[in-house]
């Protein structure tokens, strides 16, 4: 089967900003952040191949010792088709100030790693040579450094820390996220479909990150059966993600974590308290008394974690629940990690099958989340019938008040409250507490009481009996078709 060629996706307002620094026609140096196969050299390749043509260099940091940087580096060189070579980090240094003085744009991926203790010496090195451009760039330098990361707290410390060598010295800063859902529509409709099961399951799998889809679809199954998806992709020998989580996540972890990351993928939403209490039935009361720490590490350093508050609360509220930041290492912790590992002593369909029944879980909980993000990209877009005014959150308390997404729209003083349900024939024997729990917090917070309060239930997909039913309750359905619509041509 012929497939339709794959495409750059989403990402123009950071493509912009590149094409925008590199035809500026002077020094610049760039520090570009972002996740681990996010899209972060693509993006960088789709800029220069608009431009003039430059010479390039592109060089991934290996996590190792000064030799094996050096080596590594003289690779490249070669790769590149220069004939120089360095023997130190300090000549490293050097060539990267006379190959940017000569017009090259010079690239240096995994750039946290010079964070680690044998390599730090390089920032100092490095520091000289970018004051040294940074004083000539009135003398016509034409080319860059862009250093790319994807270890914020490392890069942090590197660039932005008061007593880093390499302090204010960047000319452009630029984070690269998940592609935003419209994008994801754009890769699907060009390659499989819109069907909203299949945008559930893709999206709770691979969120945004591009090279997941493309592996997909190099793989000839984005438009395929869900187990053939997790198949090919997943438990083959040669499947590109088998993987991917240990390598390119977890590695950086060395074994650290694992419990309480295990977890969190089984339990989205958990509490402090939830998670002591799991450490300590697990790995007794010691461990649990350092789940501050972990956490601290986890949400900081590694950015694998965020902990997220309820809607309306103080920034310091105590009811801070604890996620997982990233889909595919919550997939891949809750569904996939443990049948993947048994593949050499069980039948392959049935720890596929087995997979699938897992994620089918994880896909109940990633529907908010998607939910939520439609909601405020429609918002953005100016698509849709509800303009947010707040970024919109779900609710808790300890009453046992829950409500999975509260949005606001402050200039018409309304407020909407909605449930998700990845069954839709669930959704209309809910509404009731919906309504029940939208009054108690109506109660709580008197300045939205005499808002107008509108209910919402969502589904990927919600047939016309059940938005008949949900009709007759006074409550609006809203499916993945409903979210999805315009968004690809807003």
């Amino acid at each position: 089967m012929n497939l339709p060629s794959w495409s750059f996706y989403g990402r123009q307002s950071e493509l912009d900003q590149l094409r925008g620094m590199l035809d500026r026609g002077r020094w610049f140096f760039a520090q570009i952040s972002g996740r681990r196969r996010i899209g972060k050299t693509s993006l960088i390749q789709q800029a220069l191949a608009a431009g003039t043509p430059r010479q390039t260099l592109y060089a991934q940091i290996p996590d190792s010792d000064p030799a094996g940087v050096v080596s590594a580096f003289n690779g490249y060189l070669e790769t590149f088709g220069l004939a120089e070579r360095v023997g130190s980090l300090q000549e490293m240094a050097r060539l990267i100030g006379r190959l940017v003085r000569q017009g090259c744009v010079v690239a240096l991926d995994e750039f946290q790693y010079f964070h680690r203790k044998p390599l730090f010496d390089f920032c100092s090195m490095l520091q000289a040579e970018v004051d040294a451009l940074a004083g000539e760039s009135a003398a016509g330098t034409t080319g860059g450094l862009i250093v790319l990361g994807s270890l914020h707290a490392e890069m942090s410390a590197l660039l932005e820390d008061r007593t880093a060598p390499l302090f204010n010295r960047t000319t452009d800063v630029l984070h690269i996220d998940h592609l935003d859902i419209g994008s994801v529509l754009e890769i699907l409709e060009a390659h499989a479909d819109r069907d909203p099961q299949r945008l559930l399951f893709l999206w709770s799998l691979f969120e945004g990150v591009p090279k997941f889809y493309r592996d997909a679809h190099e793989q000839g199954v984005l438009h395929a059966e869900r187990r053939d998806v997790l198949e090919r992709l997943f438990f083959r020998s040669s499947s590109p993600l088998r993987s991917e989580a240990d390598n390119w996540f977890l590695r950086e972890l060395r074994g650290r974590y694992d419990a309480l990351l295990h977890y969190l993928a089984r339990h989205p939403g958990a509490s402090n308290a939830d998670i002591e209490a799991a450490m300590a039935a697990a790995a007794g009361r010691e461990e649990a008394q350092q789940v501050g720490g972990y956490l601290k590490v986890l949400t900081e350093r590694y950015r694998m974690v965020e902990r997220r508050l309820p809607i309306l609360s103080p920034p310091k509220a105590r009811s801070g629940r604890y996620h997982l930041r990233d889909n595919f290492l919550r997939a891949w912790l809750a569904a996939l990690q443990r049948p993947v590992a048994a593949i050499a002593f069980r039948p392959q369909a049935a720890l596929v099958s087995q997979a699938d029944e897992r994620l089918a879980e994880v896909e109940g909980y990633a529907l908010e989340a998607l939910a939520g993000q439609l909601y405020e990209e429609r918002s953005r877009k100016g698509i849709g019938d509800f303009p947010l005014s707040a970024r919109i959150q779900g609710y808790w308390d300890r009453s046992d008040i829950e409500i999975d997404l509260v949005a606001l729209d402050a200039d018409h003083r309304r407020i909407r409250f909605a449930t998700c349900k990845r069954n839709p024939d669930r959704l209309p024997h809910v509404v009731d507490d919906l309504k029940a729990n939208a009054s108690r917090f109506l109660a709580m917070h008197p300045a939205h009481r005499d808002w107008s309060a509108e209910y919402v239930a969502i589904a990927p997909a919600i047939p016309p009996d059940v938005r008949g039913a949900l009709a007759r309750q006074g409550c609006l359905a809203e499916d993945l078709v409903d979210l999805t619509r315009e968004l690809t041509t807003a």
